[in-house]
């Protein structure tokens, strides 16, 4: 996820685009850029990491002069994060700049064509491939162009474009990504979200799917897919500009909590062709799958518990013995690692300290290691022999969600991947591949179906201590849900296998204790069904997570929380989000620093 900017007025650009990117850097920060048109053309500044270095290059853009110009900050998704990289990105001839946010699926069969065609590339982003398209259909309009150029690009994106060719103009399109324009008052105004408009208008109009703007200081005007010009009304942003930096909502979590269908389709959907997962960046290790006798997943916290989810998928398909470790134990443990091992690294930043000290130890040893990881460029991704990125955006909540989530989606498609090219599959890959789809419209089913966890969040808020319990992929479920628990509302919070209960857990029950019980294991709900009636019975309030037409659970539990019909398979990404959505309440409710809580951070880069 990047930020993208633009701004065309009677003032000097530049100013206004560098405070617009301070608002957007929550969206990427690993590089930046803006370009600013005046009379001798474009003049691009463009930095390595954020976007004070880039402040202090352009003298708060005193040095780039021009009423004309579009801004990007960063978070690196094809290329690593250099100045190379970094946009705006220039046409060989220098009479187009193009910002992006998104991703464009089939940038490398353009990048191919524009290659053979005689172009030539400064970078190793996807983006590139967007200008140079745009040089090779301008023909006197740019809006032909970009309609050209829109009608060759499959994936998101969000583009902002100037042109010498036409002074004082900007043009923004939107395609599965979001893009508003501000409108001004001899200005005007585009920006990825909100947050780096209100200091400037309160007056924007939203742009859909397939409609591009023509922007100068005295008009906006906006066509749709076929060039058609539209007709469209401004909205008057009311909440004050700490909220919009938040995009309307309270906190970044539940901000994050809301993205997960988009973060998942976004991990997804690029690798995912004609019912088959392809993982361009894993041809390497293709050659050395069938000698792998074990796979080992380690990680920390979070990462670790969606190991644990994953795991289940993994073994599963792939017939492959699958153990998970925590790598605070690992490093120190003398694992039985060989060549025949594939060692599987999860981490968000991909600067953890205990999972990076494994990930050496485990090479050290001839292990194969394969990271997955969000930030391009990191630690980790460099150490490890293969490396998939999530491609989840960055977090700004320390308590993971989005982040969680991507990583088990990758694991779910890791697990077909190599279970294809082992020909273990059982079922037809299509068929996993039509499940791996559905996934970002169920998880925002399961945030749908469930407008009562406010009030719940009031009845369990002032307990001491929460159980979750739950079997096979419900249990890992179970952890990270204690896990948020304990993050972001302080209360004692621990899950437990429920088939466990009868050996010493069960003592902790007492009268009114609440216990939130997973049930969407199908094959073995009756087993999760008698631990609800064993905890019952001893006095416990029971929460249960499970389908809607469920009865018997309906009939036996105390509270509900629902998830929509899914394989068992990939349950793990939909059960996480009612959870972490009850754990965010609670924490509302007993007036914690959500976003910031205690003795936390976002990375843990010491032992």
């Amino acid at each position: 996820m990047c930020g993208i900017v633009g701004f065309t007025g009677r003032q000097n650009a530049a100013p206004i685009l560098l405070d617009g990117l301070k608002k957007l850097e929550y969206r990427g920060y690993d590089s930046a850029g803006i370009a600013v048109m005046d009379d001798n053309g474009i003049t691009v500044q463009k930095v390595k990491g954020r976007i004070a270095n880039l402040c202090e290059k352009t003298k708060d853009g005193e040095a780039v002069p021009g009423f004309t110009g579009i801004g990007h900050t960063r978070w690196a998704t094809h290329g690593a994060p250099t100045e190379e990289n970094a946009h705006p990105h220039l046409s060989n001839d220098g009479r187009f700049a193009v910002v992006h946010n998104g991703i464009i699926e089939n940038y490398s069969t353009l990048r191919e064509e524009l290659l053979a065609d005689g172009y030539h590339f400064e970078s190793e982003t996807d983006t590139e491939v967007i200008v140079h398209l745009l040089e090779m259909y301008y023909n006197g309009s740019i809006r032909e162009a970009l309609i050209r150029t829109a009608n060759r690009l499959s994936g998101s994106y969000a583009l902002g474009v100037i042109s010498s060719e036409e002074p004082g103009k900007i043009y923004a399109v939107r395609e599965a990504s979001p893009l508003i324009l501000g409108v001004g008052i001899g200005e005007n105004y585009f920006a990825s979200d909100v947050t780096a408009l209100v200091n400037h208008t309160r007056n924007v109009i939203y742009l859909e799917d397939g409609e591009f703007a023509e922007l100068s200081e005295s008009s906006i005007k906006i066509f749709d897919v076929l060039g058609q010009e539209v007709s469209k009304k401004p909205t008057r942003v009311l909440w004050d500009v700490q909220a919009a930096e938040k995009g309307g909502f309270e906190h970044f979590m539940l901000k994050e909590i809301m993205e997960q269908p988009g973060a998942v389709k976004a991990t997804i959907a690029p690798r995912i062709r004609d019912g088959k997962v392809v993982f361009e960046e894993l041809q390497g290790i293709l050659p050395y799958l069938a000698d792998i006798r074990k796979i080992i997943i380690t990680a920390c916290g979070s990462a670790y518990y969606a190991g644990c989810a994953g795991r289940y998928a993994l073994e599963r398909l792939t017939r492959i013995p699958v153990e998970v470790e925590l790598a605070s134990e690992l490093r120190y443990s003398e694992p039985l690692i060989d060549d025949t091992t594939l060692v599987i690294v999860i981490s968000q930043s991909g600067e953890t300290a205990d999972t990076i000290a494994a990930l050496k130890e485990c090479k050290t040893r001839g292990a194969r290691t394969l990271a997955i990881v969000n930030v391009v460029g990191s630690t980790v991704a460099k150490l490890a022999d293969y490396t998939i990125y999530t491609w989840a955006g960055p977090e700004i909540a320390v308590a993971t969600t989005k982040g969680y989530t991507t990583q088990i989606t990758v694991l779910y498609m890791l697990s077909v991947y190599f279970s294809d090219h082992l020909w273990r599959l059982t079922v037809p890959e299509e068929t996993l591949t039509d499940m791996l789809m559905e996934l970002p419209r169920r998880i925002q089913q399961a945030i749908d179906m469930n407008p009562t966890i406010p009030a719940l969040a009031k009845k369990y808020h002032d307990h001491k201590a929460l159980f979750f319990i739950g079997r096979n992929t419900d249990y890992a479920t179970a952890l990270e849900g204690a896990l948020k628990m304990k993050e972001i509302s302080y209360l004692h919070a621990e899950a437990y296998a429920a088939g466990e209960l009868k050996h010493g857990t069960i003592a902790l029950i007492e009268e009114h204790q609440p216990v939130i019980a997973l049930c969407c294991n199908p094959s073995i709900m009756e087993k999760t069904l008698s631990n609800i009636v064993e905890v019952k019975s001893r006095g416990a309030e029971v929460l249960a997570l499970t389908f809607r037409n469920n009865q018997k659970i309906l009939s036996t539990a105390d509270d509900l929380l629902f998830i929509p019909d899914v394989d068992a398979l990939f349950s793990a990404v939909i059960e996480i989000v009612p959870l972490q959505l009850l754990a965010y309440y609670v924490a509302k409710e007993n007036g914690c620093d959500i976003d910031k809580p205690k003795n936390l951070a976002k990375s843990v880069t010491v032992e």
